[in-house]
C-alpha cells in the first residue's frame, strides 16, 4: 500500500506530515482499511503513487488531475488552507520577482524571463500563463526548474526575472527560508482555482478516507495544524476542476529544453 503527501512536504512541515499520516493510518486500520506504516517520499511520491492501484491516499495538483487522472483515481476531498481572497478549498499563485527589481507590478514585467517548476503544475505554469494571457501579457519561459523553491532561487539568482508559486508554498518558504524570502517580492497574483485534491486508487471508498482525514485533523495538535495551515476539507465537484482552462505547453512558447 502507498500513501504520500508530497505537495507541501518540506522544512518544518515534513515531521508534521508524518504525525498527521500516523493518525490517518491508525484510523483507517481501525475501520479495516489497510494502510502503509509510513509516507512514501522522493520521486515515487508523485506519478508512481498517483497511478498505483495500491494508492491509499495522496495529494496531486489540479492540472494533472483534470488532464490525466480524474477518470483514473478516486477523488477524496480538497484541503482548505484558509487562503485570503479565496473560497474554501481554493488557492492562487503569487507572482514573485527580485526585491531589487525596480519593476513593481506584473504589467511592468510583461515579456519577462519566467521560471516554472513543471509543465503540468497548476500554480507554477497553468494559472500564471492563463492569467497573463487574460491581461494581454507574456510570460517568456526560460527555465524549467523542477520545483517551486528552485524557481524562487532562479529568480533570486537572476537566472529568471519572474516565477509563480502557490500561496501555501510561499508561506512555507518564508518560514523555512527567510533569507530567500527577503530577496523576493510579490508583484501580483492569479485568480483562485480549486486546490490540490486528495486522491486514492480507483475502488477505494472516498468516504472512509475522508472520515479518517477529518478524525486525524480533529486530534492533530494545534501547533501542527498551524504549521500545515490546514483548516479542514471540502468536496469540490469534478466539473469545477475540469472547467479550469489549460494553457499552451512550454514548447509552444518556444522552450524546448
Amino acid at each position: 500500500m502507498i500513501a504520500s503527501l508530497g505537495m507541501y512536504d518540506f522544512g518544518d512541515a515534513s515531521p508534521v506530515n508524518d504525525r498527521f499520516w500516523a493518525l490517518i493510518r491508525d484510523h483507517l486500520r481501525q475501520v479495516g482499511q489497510d494502510a502503509p506504516d509510513a509516507l512514501t517520499r522522493g520521486d515515487a511520491a508523485y506519478w508512481p503513487a498517483w497511478e498505483s492501484p495500491d494508492l491509499v491516499l495522496s495529494q496531486t495538483c489540479g492540472y494533472p488531475y483534470r488532464t490525466r487522472l480524474h477518470d483514473r483515481v478516486t477523488y477524496v476531498a480538497t484541503p482548505d488552507f484558509g487562503i485570503e481572497g479565496c473560497p474554501p478549498g481554493h488557492y492562487r499563485s503569487l507572482f514573485i520577482a527580485r526585491s531589487g527589481d525596480p519593476r513593481r507590478t506584473l504589467a511592468e514585467l510583461d515579456g519577462a524571463a519566467f521560471a516554472f517548476n513543471d509543465d503540468l503544475s497548476q500554480s507554477g505554469w497553468a494559472a500564471p500563463q492563463v492569467h497573463a494571457h487574460r491581461l494581454g501579457l507574456t510570460l517568456r519561459p526560460v527555465l524549467r526548474s523542477g520545483g517551486h523553491r528552485l524557481s524562487a532561487l532562479a529568480v533570486a539568482d537572476a537566472r529568471a526575472d519572474l516565477a509563480a508559486v502557490d500561496a501555501v508554498t510561499w508561506q512555507l518558504m518564508l518560514r523555512n527560508d527567510p533569507d530567500l524570502g527577503a530577496s523576493l517580492k510579490v508583484v501580483g497574483h492569479t485568480d483562485p482555482t480549486p486546490g490540490l485534491p486528495y486522491i486514492a486508487a480507483m475502488g477505494v471508498d472516498a468516504t472512509t478516507v475522508l472520515t479518517a482525514l477529518q478524525a486525524a485533523l480533529a486530534v492533530l495538535p494545534a501547533a501542527d495544524r498551524e504549521t500545515l495551515g490546514l483548516c479542514g476539507f471540502v468536496r469540490i465537484a469534478a466539473p469545477a476542476y475540469l472547467a479550469v482552462p489549460n494553457p499552451p505547453s512550454p514548447a509552444q512558447y518556444g522552450l524546448h529544453t
